[in-house]
């Protein structure tokens, strides 16, 4: 039985997660040889650390690179994340200096059946309610570009459409990161004028 457990309760994530003492990313940085001029802060917990930091690295020795991947989760949810963090944990444990690199969680399976992406129980990586929901922002971001660009074609389209580009030939779509299935297959510019978003097409006209 784990460590906090009892037989009545198992705490859960979050409970675990919260009586946490957590020490602060530059202590954290530290630990790994890496100072604080060598990260980007997004708060007490979290840090960027940038590409060219690991040019002061380059004489030395490469170390090793385990990979995880293509594990089935168990039906208590042990997979990919947990089983990373926890050999990052028993390594650290045996004295080695270790880093482990994980994917960026998305809201979508945050918020279904799937859950959050930051490992559970003793295992998880830490603050998950920040990871979990926004991080350093980066998906908001991505989001952000790439639905300007869908939004600047999509104003071409509605201001008469100099170019004739035929609206059932984009293949750019909207995107966010939350599940939406209305939002899956939409038909736009089906207006009766420029302001409801009507599209002029002309598909005799050489494009």
């Amino acid at each position: 039985m784990w460590r906090g457990a009892t037989k009545s309760h198992m705490k859960t994530d979050i409970e675990i997660a919260a009586e946490a003492t957590v020490k602060p990313i530059v202590e954290v940085a530290n630990g790994i040889g890496l100072t604080a001029d060598d990260i980007v802060p997004y708060g007490k917990y979290i840090a960027k650390v940038p590409l060219n930091v690991i040019d002061r690295f380059s004489d030395r020795k490469d170390g090793k690179l385990v990979m995880v991947t293509a594990i089935t989760p168990t039906p208590a949810g042990e997979g990919k994340t947990v089983t990373t963090i926890g050999l990052i944990q028993g390594l650290g444990r045996l004295g080695k200096n270790v880093v482990g690199a994980l994917r960026e969680p998305s809201i979508g399976p945050t918020f279904g059946i799937k859950g959050g992406a930051t490992g559970g129980g003793y295992v998880q990586v830490y603050p998950m309610w920040d990871i979990d929901l926004h991080f350093t922002g980066d998906i908001h971001a991505v989001s952000s570009a790439h639905n300007l660009l869908s939004a600047i074609i999509d104003n071409e389209l509605v201001r008469d459409n100099p170019h004739n580009i035929d609206p059932t030939r984009i293949v750019l779509k909207k995107a966010m990161d939350i599940n939406s299935r209305e939002l899956r297959n939409i038909v736009t510019g089906l207006g009766n004028d420029r302001i409801l978003g009507k599209i002029c097409f002309n598909s005799k006209r050489k494009q």
